[in-house]
């Protein structure tokens, strides 16, 4: 349970990979790891997909717009622009705010390069509407 005073941070839904092989990801991590795929979409000029090792989150989403070689830890918020709130006056730097299929986010810029985000969900129905869609 979270201190939420002090930490607006609920639980960690997904793990945002960048990768420069989508298919061959799922393919490892749906064939040789175990892991069940969720989804896989072609969009944008990009491909993402999700697999799932476990009922539990997080998921692991391989993203082949993903910048950098570090993956982002995307935390549930309750409220996003409060959580922003909270954080920036904690002295955080939120370093980018876009969406993803679940709800807005925002990313956090940390001094050592970690990539931590945040989002609220306001999309519940994400899960359902992309769920089994296989365009690769």
């Amino acid at each position: 349970m979270s201190d939420r005073e002090h930490f607006p941070f609920d639980r960690l839904d997904f793990v945002y990979m960048p990768s420069a092989d989508v298919a061959g990801d799922v393919d490892y991590f749906t064939s040789v790891v175990g892991a069940k795929l969720a989804f896989a979409i072609e969009a944008f000029g990009t491909r993402v997909a999700m697999v799932r090792l476990s009922e539990e989150p997080p998921a692991l989403l391989f993203a082949g717009h993903l910048a950098g070689e570090r993956p982002v830890l995307v935390y549930r918020v309750d409220d996003l622009d409060s959580a922003i709130r909270e954080l920036e006056e904690q002295g955080c730097e939120v370093s980018s705010r876009f969406g993803i299929p679940h709800g807005p986010c925002a990313e956090i810029e940390t001094p050592g390069g970690h990539r931590v985000a945040i989002y609220e969900l306001t999309r519940p129905e994400a899960d359902g509407r992309l769920g089994g869609r296989r365009d690769f």
